[in-house]
C-alpha cells in the first residue's frame, strides 16, 4: 500500500476510536426518550416571590439536526419572561431522586437548541438555604444545535441571584440539576434540550 493510502486509513482508524472512546465516557443524566419523562421536572418561576413569569416543560418529536437523521424526542422548555411586580425568572429543574453520581473534574454536557438568548444551568444539593443553587452560564444560538460543555468545577454558589463564592460544591452532593432563564429581557423564550450527560 502507498504511504499517503496508509497514512489515510491511519488516520480514519484514529478518528473512529476516538469516536468509540468519547461515546463510552459519556454518562447519560437525562435523554427525554419517553413522553413521562415530564414527571422527573417540575417548573419553578418568580411567582414564588410575586413575579409574573411563566413557562412549561414537555416532551416533544423535532428534527434530530446534525448527522443524524428522522426525529428526537427532547425537553421543549418555553414560556415568557417578565419583568413585573420584581420578577424576572423562569426555570425547570429536575426532581431529587437520589445523588445523580457526579465527581470532581468532571464535565456536564448539554445538547440543546436555543433561541439566543443566555441561560443557567443550576446544580442543587439538599441544602436548607432559600434559592440556593450552584450556577454556570452557557449561551445558545438561534434555531441552530449546539453541545455545551459545563465543567462541575466551574459552577459557583447562588443565593437569590447573589454569588457566594465561598461556598465549594461537593459534586457527589448533587441530587437534581435546572436550567434557568433569567438575562433580564422580558419575552418569549424557547430552549430545546436533546440530552443531558455526564463526562
Amino acid at each position: 500500500m502507498p504511504p499517503f493510502l496508509r497514512l489515510c486509513c491511519f488516520g480514519a482508524i484514529v478518528a473512529a476510536l476516538s469516536t468509540s472512546v468519547h461515546a463510552q465516557t459519556m454518562t447519560s443524566l437525562f435523554d427525554f426518550s419517553q413522553s413521562s419523562d415530564t414527571d422527573k421536572w417540575q417548573i419553578v418561576n418568580d411567582g414564588v416571590m410575586g413575579g409574573r413569569s411563566s413557562s412549561q416543560a414537555s416532551i416533544v418529536s423535532v428534527d434530530a439536526g446534525g448527522e443524524s437523521k428522522g426525529e428526537t424526542s427532547v425537553m421543549r422548555f418555553t414560556g415568557n419572561l417578565s419583568l413585573e411586580n420584581n420578577g424576572g425568572f423562569a426555570s425547570v429543574r429536575s426532581r431529587p431522586n437520589g445523588s445523580l453520581g457526579l465527581d470532581p473534574g468532571e464535565t456536564i454536557v448539554l445538547r440543546v437548541k436555543g433561541d439566543g438568548r443566555r441561560y443557567t444551568f443550576n446544580l442543587y444539593t439538599p441544602d436548607r438555604r432559600t434559592a440556593f443553587s450552584y450556577q454556570l452560564d452557557f449561551d445558545t444560538k438561534a434555531g441552530q444545535w449546539t453541545e455545551v460543555k459545563l465543567p462541575v468545577d466551574k459552577f459557583v454558589a447562588h443565593s437569590y441571584g447573589r454569588p457566594m463564592p465561598n461556598m465549594k460544591l461537593t459534586p457527589s452532593q448533587v441530587h437534581s440539576v435546572g436550567i434557568l432563564l433569567g438575562d433580564k429581557k422580558p419575552g418569549p423564550f424557547e430552549i430545546l434540550v436533546d440530552s443531558i450527560n455526564i463526562e
